[in-house]
């Protein structure tokens, strides 16, 4: 993440990252330390230390109180949808959103993400541009839980190479609403592997996915996510933008 850091009082040193399991169980249980406020966030989004038995990494919280209430979406739900779209993510293999949880902080009950060091010198504008490849399952995964809003920014590469995307407020709509800067492979048929992903998911949502969402998304919307995935697999190819919505987010970045 580049958006600007006002401290608080305390350092921004580099923090530990560990793997998915053992980072939901720090993110969960963890003794959680305000360190900064991203400034440019248009929600409260603070970045903090957390710490569980001698380990420590750093990461994001959003508290729910420090939502920004939106016409289109009920009050109070952005952290759960944060938490759905990771859900999401990991039951489809994507991996592509850092392992995010629901707890209780300083400021209440919000959610809880991993913080991403990414690689400065990587272009965005450029990987977006050259429709670079890696780009493509994040895509997909988008059309899956409809999201309203996928700028430049929330795309996180590493020097892994590894590309993270992360600001999922805004997604899981029961109306179409995506609006997106990754339209390179609109119309294109699905890979053989994207079906496989996709009846996978398909099957999870009416098993163990479906019941983890329950606490985060309603009944409306969990029907409208297999509703789409069943789209995907009928037509057979990334979506295409349609003029019921605006294609792309604004600003863009």
């Amino acid at each position: 993440m580049t958006t600007p850091v006002e401290p608080v009082g305390q350092d921004g040193s580099e923090l530990v990252a560990f793997d998915p399991g053992a980072a939901i169980r720090l993110l969960t249980e963890g003794e959680l330390e305000i360190v900064g406020r991203l400034v440019e966030a248009s929600n409260a989004t603070l970045y903090c230390r957390v710490r569980l038995g001698g380990k420590q990494a750093a990461c994001v919280y959003k508290p729910v109180a420090g939502e920004r209430p939106l016409w289109d979406f009920p009050d109070g739900t952005l952290a759960g949808r944060e938490v759905a779209a990771y859900a999401v993510s990991e039951a489809g293999g994507w991996g592509t959103v850092p392992p995010t949880v629901l707890r209780d902080g300083p400021f209440g009950p919000g959610m809880c993400q991993l913080w991403i060091d990414v690689d400065e010198s990587v272009d965005v504008v450029a990987m977006l541009r050259g429709s670079d490849r890696r780009l493509r399952p994040i895509a997909l995964f988008d059309a899956v839980v409809n999201n309203a809003d996928r700028k430049g920014g929330h795309l996180l590469p590493t020097e892994t190479g590894r590309i993270f995307a992360v600001d999922h407020g805004v997604c899981f709509a029961a109306m179409d609403k995506l609006r997106t800067l990754l339209w390179n492979w609109a119309g294109e048929p699905l890979a053989g592997e994207e079906y496989a992903l996709l009846r996978r998911l398909r099957s999870d949502l009416d098993n163990g996915l479906g019941v983890a969402l329950e606490d985060l998304l309603t009944p409306e919307e969990i029907k409208a996510t297999a509703a789409r995935v069943d789209r995907l697999l009928a037509n057979g190819t990334l979506p295409v933008p349609t003029d019921d919505w605006p294609a792309v987010p604004w600003p863009p970045f």
